[in-house]
């Protein structure tokens, strides 16, 4: 509060004081002379009152208002000091040392779980690669194996074509070669030889013929030199006609070439 307001605030008091104080003089003033009054009064003739004034209030002279009282410094707040930390019981201590013991237990064998499933995760992994990867060599080496196989069968089987078709045509050659035989055994039949031919010349003529063996053409190709042997093959090839035919029509041959040897 401020010093002016609580000063005000004490005369204030101080005045209500003072005319409670004049207020209870007078009212036992006016007691006692009413109590003269009545034990005094005589039987008279003529009644009197007596009046008397009232005393003048006698009021105090007001007191210098005193100055408020000064508020005390606030006392420094001391710091409560923490309890003191009682010392655990040795069974408490005990059980809580066991605890973390057990803890500390836990955690190592939760880590080492951890870590060996880790490790197995790691195996795991590569045996799956290893096996993924044999598995790639397998089919692989299968297709590779596949792809050799079909290879070999179709080389096997060109292989085998050709010596079909080497068979064929020595099959071929070999008819082809027959059928020349009888044709040229047939003309040799009807050649005569002249009895003064000298070694054994070679004479070669071109028979063109038709399906049936008839010969429609023959040419001398290349003379033996003695003419009339190449006279006689020529007679002797245009008397054998028809000529023998082949055993399979595919193998005849319109136009021959035959070789004519004297001493054959």
């Amino acid at each position: 509060m401020p010093p002016r307001r609580a000063r005000s605030s004490w005369s204030a008091v101080k005045w209500i004081a003072a005319i409670l104080a004049i207020a209870v003089h007078v009212t036992f003033v006016l007691f006692l002379i009413f109590s003269v009054n009545w034990q005094n009064r005589k039987p008279e003739p003529v009644t009197a009152e007596l009046y008397v004034p009232p005393a003048a209030e006698k009021i105090e002279p007001a007191k210098p208002p005193s100055e408020p009282p000064k508020p005390e410094p606030p006392k420094p707040q001391v710091e409560a000091k923490p309890p003191p930390v009682e010392p655990p019981k040795p069974d408490i201590a005990l059980k809580e040392k066991q605890e973390r013991a057990r803890k500390e237990q836990a955690e190592r064998e939760r880590k080492e779980k951890e870590k060996q499933a880790a490790e197995r995760r790691e195996v795991e992994r590569r045996e799956a690669e290893k096996k993924e990867q044999l598995e790639k060599r397998l089919a692989e080496a299968r297709e590779r194996q596949a792809r050799e196989a079909e290879a070999l069968k179709a080389q096997a089987q060109r292989e085998r074509q050709a010596q079909e078709k080497i068979a064929a045509a020595g099959a071929r050659v070999k008819a082809d070669a027959d059928y020349i035989r009888r044709i040229q055994a047939k003309i040799r039949g009807n050649v005569v030889v002249p009895p003064d031919m000298p070694g054994n010349p070679e004479a070669i003529f071109d028979v063109v013929q038709l399906p049936s063996g008839e010969i429609i053409d023959v040419q001398l190709g290349k003379s033996s030199g003695v003419r009339a042997y190449d006279e006689a093959v020529q007679r002797a090839i245009l008397k054998s006609s028809p000529l023998p035919r082949p055993d399979s029509p595919d193998m005849f041959r319109r136009n021959l070439t035959l070789k004519f040897r004297p001493l054959d």
